[in-house]
């Protein structure tokens, strides 16, 4: 017994300190790359453009300044999925929200850096993580039971989801004591240092950019209606 509590204060101290500052170090390196390479793919190109407009085109043109703001929204995601755009969006906001959020990683930042950010209460925390759980396991049954959705997933789909959601339901039983504590605790701190390494270079990538994409880059999921630009 002595000798199994002597290797678990050993893995203990190791996902506590050096994992959290290696898994943080990375990540903001990881998060600046991404960045940078975004800000190298967006330039704005300089070659000369030739614009072809038609009748047609100009008819087309026309008819969608005139269209209303309604009939727009109807094209995106927001007008064919809605509950699938408000899970979504729900999602990845508490994605971020709660571990910011969180009192006792606050003091845990407290005590590491001197200090902390705005933290909700422990009950607002822990309404919160029910609703992120809630949201998360929506995405794991619309996965599997949705043909269109469960045909085009891996494992690596899996793999992401269960990458997503391990640390908050690790944290929810940790924090209300729910199996062996010391082992659930520090599942949770590992699983949140893997996901922190994961984020910058697999495709919880996206988080950095969830509002680019949500309100400026054009696509099925984004908020603004599809544009044909005819060009040469």
């Amino acid at each position: 017994m002595e000798h199994i509590n002597s290797i678990y204060v050993l893995v203990y101290n190791l996902v506590r300190g050096p994992l959290v500052w290696i898994s943080s170090i990375i990540f903001i390196v990881g998060t600046i790359y991404q960045i940078w390479q975004m800000l190298l793919l967006t330039k704005i190109n300089t070659r000369p453009i030739i614009k072809v407009f038609d009748k047609q085109y100009n008819e087309t043109h026309e008819k969608n300044k005139e269209e209303s703001c309604f009939s727009s929204l109807k094209r995106t995601i927001c007008g064919i999925h809605p509950i699938m755009i408000v899970v979504t969006t729900l999602f990845h906001i508490l994605l971020i929200i709660i571990p910011l959020t969180l009192l006792a990683h606050n003091i845990l930042l407290e005590n590491a850096v001197g200090f902390s950010l705005f933290s909700f209460s422990e009950k607002i925390s822990d309404i919160l993580t029910v609703l992120f759980l809630v949201s998360s396991f929506f995405f794991f049954i619309r996965r599997i039971f949705l043909k269109r959705v469960r045909i085009i997933s891996t494992f690596y789909d899996y793999f992401i989801w269960f990458l997503a959601t391990a640390p908050f339901l690790t944290g929810f039983l940790a924090y209300h004591h729910i199996f062996n504590y010391r082992i659930i605790i520090t599942l949770h701190i590992f699983l949140g240092e893997l996901m922190l390494v994961a984020i910058p270079f697999t495709k919880f990538s996206h988080m950095i950019f969830f509002f680019v994409f949500r309100f400026i880059v054009v696509n099925e999921y984004s908020f603004r209606k599809h544009q044909v630009i005819r060009t040469w």
